[in-house]
């Protein structure tokens, strides 16, 4: 079963911006399809690999944080050709 996840990384010191881009660099070295927007970051995959990966790139930017946030949506389903209709 392929999964779209929307994961928005928050942490909560003013040096924000060098933990978030390691946290998109180690997505994008997973191998799945990333998306990135100015407020969140899109990845698509096959649930239980993206999964797995996830769960270790998350670990480890928790262990590397003092106070940190992640926002995340799973949607069932590869929504990586979504096009607006209006």
């Amino acid at each position: 079963m392929n999964i779209s996840v929307e994961l928005t990384l928050l942490p909560l010191h003013d040096d924000f911006q060098i933990p978030i881009k390691s946290f998109i660099k180690k997505l994008r070295g997973l191998g799945f399809k990333v998306l990135e927007n100015p407020m969140s970051t899109q990845i698509y995959g096959e649930y239980d690999a993206l999964m797995s990966s996830l769960q270790e790139v998350i670990k480890d930017s928790f262990e590397n944080e003092s106070a940190v946030v992640l926002n995340m949506k799973i949607i069932k389903g590869d929504r990586s050709d979504y096009v607006p209709s209006f």
